[in-house]
């Protein structure tokens, strides 16, 4: 083998050649180094978030709370549960001509809290469905606006069964949008009550139906034969319960002899 002196021009492209190999190496190592400490990283990061995570450090998306369906203090002197169906015609004079004026007289002065219970009846096609609409408004604070609806229209849509088209026209857009998606599962017919007792359990089960079945229940406890029924309890002392219609000329009378008492 020959071999060339260092002083002659062949040896340059040797040496330059190795420089630039040289080069491109490092730069190809920094680059590799670079992705592999990215890559690292984010594993890293991952795994730290799903250690928070399962810490309790890191929130998830929380549920929806379990729908209010109440009106004034927890604290008042008297306390008023009503079993009601959104189909029942007498329930819903009772809410248009005695509960309406009460909340806005001895429920907003304090003396009363109203709790709105459900209790859909079997024979009511719709009543189930109608129930459905106002937990999920219950659950984003519009239940009053929602329940309203449903009573005055109730002529309407027992007929049309179009019950949307009245909640949508209750409540702001933004608000019917996310009723949209709590009732986006919540086909047609929704629970209804069990003559005898118990529940009739929708072939098609959505979020809100554990809440009226859990009304059901209590109502089957007390129990409930015909809607409306309504229990009153004053300072901790449960009277009989009540049903069918009482205007509010009548009940306001009845309130007051309990406040009397001190």
């Amino acid at each position: 083998m020959k071999i060339q002196s260092s002083t002659q021009p062949s040896t340059r492209p040797s040496l330059v050649r190795p420089r630039r190999a040289r080069r491109a190496f490092w730069i190809a190592l920094g680059l590799t180094s670079s992705l592999a400490l990215g890559v690292g990283l984010a594993t890293a990061s991952g795994a730290a978030q799903g250690n928070l995570k399962h810490a309790g450090l890191v929130r998830a998306p929380q549920a929806l709370p379990a729908p209010v369906k109440s009106y004034g203090s927890k604290t008042a002197p008297i306390t008023i549960e009503v079993f009601s169906d959104y189909e029942c015609p007498m329930c819903r004079n009772l809410y248009q001509q005695t509960l309406r004026p009460m909340i806005a007289d001895y429920v907003a002065a304090g003396k009363v809290y109203l709790v709105e219970r459900d209790f859909p009846l079997v024979m009511h096609k719709d009543s189930g469905q109608a129930a459905r609409w106002a937990n999920a408004a219950a659950q984003i604070g519009q239940f009053e606006a929602v329940a309203s609806a449903l009573f005055d229209n109730q002529p309407s849509w027992e007929v049309s069964s179009d019950i949307q088209k009245y909640v949508a026209a209750a409540v702001p857009s933004a608000d019917f949008k996310r009723l949209g998606k709590i009732m986006e599962t919540c086909v047609a017919p929704g629970p209804t009550d069990k003559p005898g007792g118990g529940v009739n359990v929708p072939p098609h089960p959505c979020s809100v139906d554990q809440y009226i079945e859990q009304d059901i229940a209590l109502g089957n406890k007390v129990p409930v034969t015909g809607t409306p029924t309504y229990i009153i309890t004053y300072r901790g002392q449960r009277l009989p319960a009540g049903s069918g219609f009482v205007s509010w000329p009548v009940l306001k009378q009845f309130l007051d002899s309990l406040l009397a008492q001190g």
